[in-house]
């Protein structure tokens, strides 16, 4: 039986013409959303998880360029320190989560407790097991307060992370986002496509589901997020940008 991973079309991308348009003319409608977002009292998640060197930080960026800085709040998750370590591992999530009217994004989340506490054994097999009832208990509580929640898992190939990883180490400005730890989470990269897999499958809920976003092309992977975010706040919001009015969306094109 393949994987779902193993279905995801890494081939998928954009020309820099498409990118350019596409990304500037959903970034006008998310800026517009944002304001609808503060006006309308919604609370908003958005939960990126992926591969080490995925693009995480850059489909971040792009989604808060044209928001209002006082509207979001982005939070880089790592390991538990201090009084967060006291406490269950959802406890950390909870303090952090937006007032109504506000946008919180994590990069890196409540998901680590079934990827890296689960692989590395950082907890018992029986807490990251229950892990799962808990999560999406948490997220449909989540829910039916009113909350979006988005769920991007950023998926790229271990030939692609490679390349991603050999350019940081070779580029002095990119070099501090390379980690022994890192090198030796892909000696593990198997285990942890295991893992993805099954949280995928075990949380992707009517709710709260998963967008696994083909992430091989980082100009494919901004766009893809941004729009998931602008169709899906358009229609929780039951409002539709102006820009998307005025403009037909280009088609992308796929590499053979």
């Amino acid at each position: 039986m393949s994987s779902i991973l193993s279905q995801v079309d890494l081939t998928l991308s954009l020309t820099e013409e498409e990118y350019i348009e596409q990304v500037v003319r959903y970034q006008v409608a998310l800026s517009q959303l944002g304001y609808q977002v503060y006006v309308q009292k919604r609370p908003v998640v958005m939960v990126f998880e992926g591969w080490d060197a995925a693009g995480k930080g850059g489909a971040i960026k792009r989604i808060t360029e044209k928001l209002d800085p006082r509207g979001y709040a982005v939070y880089s998750i790592a390991a538990p320190q201090g009084e967060d370590k006291t406490h269950h591992y959802l406890w950390r999530f909870w303090r952090r989560l937006p007032e109504r009217g506000q946008i919180a994004l994590f990069d890196r989340s409540w998901y680590g407790r079934v990827m890296v506490e689960r692989i590395e054994g950082f907890c018992r097999e029986v807490e990251w097991k229950r892990a799962y009832r808990e999560i999406n208990q948490f997220e449909r509580q989540l829910v039916d307060f009113g909350t979006v929640v988005f769920k991007f898992w950023v998926h790229i190939s271990k030939e692609e992370q490679l390349k991603r990883f050999t350019e940081r180490a070779d580029t002095p400005y990119k070099v501090w986002k390379l980690t022994d730890e890192d090198w030796r989470n892909r000696e593990k990269w198997d285990r942890y496509e295991e893992a993805v897999d099954e949280m995928l499958l075990k949380t992707s809920t009517l709710s709260a589901p998963w967008t696994i976003v083909e992430g091989n092309n980082k100009w494919w992977a901004r766009v893809r997020v941004l729009r998931t975010v602008v169709e899906s706040l358009s229609r929780e919001l039951d409002y539709v940008p102006d820009i998307l009015k005025i403009k037909g969306e280009k088609k992308s094109s796929k590499k053979k």
